[in-house]
């Protein structure tokens, strides 16, 4: 339903049972927003280094496709699917890397929150009174073989993210003065 509810987290398990069970496993992408307990997940797992991409001047980390279709594990995990890369790569959105992916005949976990799904856009900014620029297809999600939603009650994600596990410190205050409102999360999570 929202930022810091575990999806990453949830992912990464999954990856890990998976590759226990046996399955060649690895990361294509994961963007752990420095939260701690999401990168202890991760150890362990084969990362698939990043390609730096340079735009405007700023140098930038993105998925390395042609890297992870070389590789070609059995199971890719690839996280934020609605995410927007940068100019100069094979594609302008994430979910168009992973249809790339999925053809080259590899299984895929990601993570998407419900406000990036295209045909809840104007709900979601009715809702919350923010619109949401990256979103996805919503046949990107119907094309999923299985699809697990991460539920979290507001005031455990409020609990989470006063606590430092969402946002940095810093962050916390403007979260919760804006987006991580409890009635917005309450209406995320009915969407969701």
């Amino acid at each position: 339903m929202a930022p810091g509810v575990g999806k990453t987290f949830r992912m990464l398990q999954e990856g890990r049972a998976e590759a226990e069970n046996g399955r060649d496993v690895a990361i294509g992408y994961l963007e752990p927003h420095g939260r701690e307990e999401t990168v202890a997940q991760a150890e362990g797992l084969e990362i698939i280094p990043r390609r730096r991409v340079v735009y405007r001047g700023t140098p930038l980390e993105e998925m390395d496709l042609p890297a992870v279709l070389e590789r070609k594990p059995e199971l890719c995990l690839i996280d934020e699917l609605a995410h927007t890369n940068a100019p100069g790569v094979e594609h302008e959105k994430r979910y168009e890397d992973v249809r790339d992916v999925i053809e080259a005949g590899v299984d895929v976990f990601s993570t998407v929150n419900v406000q990036h799904l295209e045909s809840l856009n104007d709900q979601i900014t009715q809702l919350t009174g923010a619109r949401v620029r990256e979103t996805i297809p919503d046949e990107v999600l119907s094309a999923a073989d299985e699809v697990v939603l991460i539920d979290l009650t507001p005031e455990a994600l409020i609990a989470r993210l006063r606590a430092g596990k969402v946002y940095r410190p810093e962050r916390v205050p403007a979260a919760l003065n804006n987006f991580f409102k409890i009635e917005n999360l309450s209406a995320l999570r009915e969407t969701a």
